[in-house]
């Protein structure tokens, strides 16, 4: 955690230009500091350029989920989805620029429980708040991709062994490409991962428009929901809670930034990362808007999440989904990664162990990644829908980690001068904006998730530790 002792020399959240020039230069010496200090140790964390980055940014963010935002279109219709797509994009860019630089005045701050310690006043309930989140968000995800891996490996094999045997595959693979400390080995990883993510969203694209039409979609095979057709809105008869987890299913693409801290705190250079959050921004604008809105335009209403299983020859859907396989194991190391040094720094504190090579420091690390691994199986073993725990994530988590927290933050950095100026007073309204839209996530948004999640338990649900085919 952050020194609680550390003490604001800035008063009002004064930013003329004799205040800013020397909290500047402060950051700078800290940053230095700190960075002297870590390269002294055995185990060197923060050594990532803005480049390297930028690949672990795009790693993480080009996933599967860009798959499941052709479906949201499929909702919501091209309006109101394109609308909500360009303005979570938006509001990712200037929320992550506000939390960046926040930690520039604290580059204290190693991770979200630390930026969560500080908003709220050095607050140690904050802090065991946004550890609790942090740990139940990543644990939850990393679930996902267990499910996921076993999902593709049951489409690639046509479901030869039961699906809690690809499970257990999959969660060991995990386990073992977990072993990297560091994040910056981790980035190599995500260069491969996000090229592989690619090739399988442009075989997707290839295979929907050469294909003579759609396979299956949640209304029936085609043609039982009638030609292919798109619409500005949404269809009559889609009820509000469907929108409304249309909505989380694109919020929860466009916000990871529970993430974001840990990777400014291991770059050489934090002050850089802007750099890196503009590359990111360039490849998530093109690839979370232009893919799904084709996908879109040749399935229409037969979408599915993932956009993969309506495409109709099987050897299409197994010819792109099995890229995915890549990103699925990649993004699950990250969010592992980042969990098991929020664990593995309480545990060890700032022992030796903590950062040499040393045989207790090493066998920690292990257990608490094989720990964090062995339960993120256990979820994906007893979760009637991954889909709905997804939108339960962007309702509960995102809302704090994507608009809530950077909403504070705003006001704590520019508090006593909102309104000083146009262009002040112009970004005081859009992180007004952002505190009612964590909001609304945190209570409609929230709601809506816990509607749909009732409802696949209230029908047939696929019992726990399931051997069913979870082919697409």
């Amino acid at each position: 955690m952050a020194d609680p002792n550390y003490k604001d020399e800035e008063k009002n959240g004064s930013d003329d230009v004799s205040a800013v020039e020397p909290r500047r230069r402060r950051s700078i010496d800290i940053i230095h500091a700190l960075v002297v200090e870590d390269h002294a140790h055995e185990i060197k964390l923060r050594t990532m350029s803005w480049q390297k980055a930028a690949w672990l940014l795009a790693g993480d963010q080009v996933c599967l989920a860009i798959m499941a935002q052709t479906w949201s279109l499929s909702v919501l219709g091209w309006v109101p989805g394109i609308i909500t797509m360009v303005a979570s994009g938006v509001l990712f860019w200037i929320t992550s620029i506000t939390m960046h630089k926040y930690i520039m005045k604290y580059p204290e701050i190693m991770n979200i429980c630390d930026f969560g310690y500080y908003i709220f006043g050095k607050s140690r309930a904050a802090y065991a708040f946004s550890g609790f989140m942090l740990l139940a968000n990543n644990i939850i995800l990393i679930g996902f991709h267990i499910l996921t891996g076993a999902k593709i490996i049951n489409t690639l094999s046509d479901h030869s062994q039961c699906t809690v045997v690809f499970s257990v595959i999959v969660t060991l693979m995990g386990v073992v490409m977990s072993a990297p400390r560091t994040l910056r080995h981790v980035s190599f990883m995500s260069m491969f991962s996000a090229f592989c993510m690619g090739i399988a969203i442009l075989l997707f694209l290839i295979f929907a428009g050469i294909e003579d039409a759609p396979g299956y979609g949640y209304n029936g095979s085609y043609p039982t929901d009638g030609p292919v057709r798109t619409y500005a809105f949404p269809l009559s008869g889609t009820t509000w809670i469907n929108c409304l987890n249309a909505v989380l299913n694109i919020t929860f693409l466009w916000v990871p930034q529970i993430l974001f801290p840990t990777f400014i705190a291991e770059m050489e250079r934090p002050q850089d990362f802007p750099k890196s959050l503009a590359v990111l921004t360039a490849i998530s604008a093109f690839l979370f808007i232009c893919p799904p809105a084709i996908g879109f335009h040749y399935l229409g209403q037969y979408s599915t999440a993932p956009a993969f299983g309506s495409l109709g020859p099987l050897t299409y859907r197994k010819g792109s989904f099995a890229f995915v396989i890549v990103p699925t194991l990649v993004i699950g190391v990250i969010y592992a990664n980042v969990t098991a040094k929020f664990i593995y720094t309480h545990i060890l504190g700032t022992s030796r162990h903590a950062h040499s090579n040393t045989v207790i420091g090493w066998s920690v690390w292990i257990l608490v990644m094989a720990g964090i691994w062995f339960l993120g199986f256990i979820f994906a073993e007893v979760v009637p829908s991954m889909g709905d725990f997804l939108s339960l994530l962007g309702a509960a988590f995102d809302s704090f980690f994507g608009f809530i927290y950077f909403a504070i933050a705003y006001w704590l950095l520019y508090k006593g001068k909102l309104f000083a100026g146009p262009f002040r007073s112009i970004m005081t309204a859009i992180h007004a904006f952002v505190m009612v839209v964590g909001l609304f996530l945190l209570g409609p948004g929230l709601y809506a998730a816990v509607k749909a999640i009732i409802a696949d338990y209230s029908g047939s649900t696929t019992p726990a530790f399931s051997c069913a085919n979870l082919s697409i």
